[in-house]
Parts: structure tokens; sequence; C-alpha cells
């Protein structure tokens, strides 16, 4: 898979505190995964050089309103999400106590979102991104081929990576900048989500890896 700023976008899911923080809601869950792979911290390498080296960069956030309480049926994670008040915000247009709540960014990637040239699309509500325009926004910009990472990588990473690739996209899942639940009952989410990228995504690099191929 070639690489190169002209047709090439990184996109970041769910870069948020509820998932990557010590404090989130669902550290039991998924600290250790993100802690073995280091997630943040190639997150973070990757969002440096797509500044630096001059690539689009995109965000697909997820965002639970009050209004959303009035779903009739969820899946059993949608449903411990509403439960937990994972993502939680006041609403739509209202802002009240998101600064450093669950839903907000990590710190550490503020400085690389917030810089007024990142693409923060709609949110996805429950795992991919038909519900809102992050399609859209690189169709417009002629990003064909996409370097993806964030969490979870069992969920919605891997819903995005299926959706993009039924709309034509070349895209390149970064192994260790994710990151995913592990449950008693349910197994390794990390280790089945890697499976499967196997099979489906065009190239499944490491971070040093898709950094050396943006960069040169």
């Amino acid at each position: 898979m070639e690489i190169q700023r002209s047709d090439t976008g990184v996109v970041f899911i769910d870069p948020q505190n509820d998932v990557l923080s010590e404090t989130g809601t669902t550290w039991a869950m998924v600290g250790a995964s993100v802690t073995e792979n280091g997630t943040v911290e190639h997150m973070e390498r990757i969002f440096r050089a797509a500044k630096q080296e001059g690539y689009e960069v995109f965000i697909s956030p997820h965002y639970f309103y009050p209004t959303d309480n009035g779903w009739m049926f969820n899946g059993p994670l949608e449903a411990d999400e509403l439960r937990t008040r994972t993502f939680a915000r006041s609403g739509p247009l209202d802002l009240t106590g998101f600064t450093d709540s669950g839903a907000d960014w990590l710190d550490r990637f503020k400085p690389y979102i917030d810089d007024g040239a990142t693409i923060v699309a709609a949110p996805h509500k429950v795992f991919g991104p038909q519900t809102n325009d992050l399609v859209l926004q690189m169709r417009k910009r002629g990003i064909g081929k996409i370097i993806l990472g964030g969490m979870l990588a069992n969920l919605c990473v891997e819903s995005h990576l299926r959706e993009f690739l039924e709309q034509g996209f070349q895209v390149a899942v970064v192994k260790d900048a994710t990151a995913g639940p592990r449950h008693p009952d349910w197994g390794d989410g990390y280790q089945a989500a890697i499976i499967n990228y196997r099979f489906l995504a065009h190239w499944v690099p490491s971070t040093k890896e898709v950094i050396d191929r943006m960069v040169h």
C-alpha cells in the first residue's frame, strides 16, 4: 500500500478519556491492552508525524446525549455505555461539563486535534461511520487511502474498517495504535480484531512501519 499526503488521511476513532485514560469508565476492561500495546504513545507518534508531514487528520468521536437514553433496544455494550455514562455529553449543542470529562480528548492529543486543521466528524452512534459524515469529509478532500487507529479494536475500529472497505478505500490498520477489551466470558477483543484485520485490511503495520512510509 503506497502512502502519500496527496490522497492518504489519518483516521483516529474515539481518542477520548473514557477508553484511553486510567480514569475512564472502560479502563478495567481495556487498560491492560492499552498499556501492553503502548497505544497512547503510538497514536501520538502518528499524530505528530501526520502534522509534520502535512497529512489530513480525521477524528470519528463517540458521544451520547441525554436523549439517547430513549433508545428502546441496545446491544450489551451499548447498554453498558449508557448505564456508565461512557462518552456522555450534556447535549449536541451543549458543552457544559465537557472539558476533562470522559467524552473529552485525552489531554496529550488536544494540541493535534484542536489545532484548527483536524477534521472532527459528527459522532458515530453505535460502532461504524454509517451514522456520521466521516466518509463525506474524506471524499470531499480526495482521500482514497486511510491510516486507521484508535479505540476499540474489535468494535468501532473494526466497524469503521469494514465500512471503509465497502466504500472503496484502501486501509492500513496500525496494529499497535489500537487496543481492545478483555472479558472473562467473551474473550480478548484485541486478539479477535487482529485476526480480522489480517483477513480484511490492505496492510496491518506497526507504528514504526507506517511512519517510515509516511515520511519517505
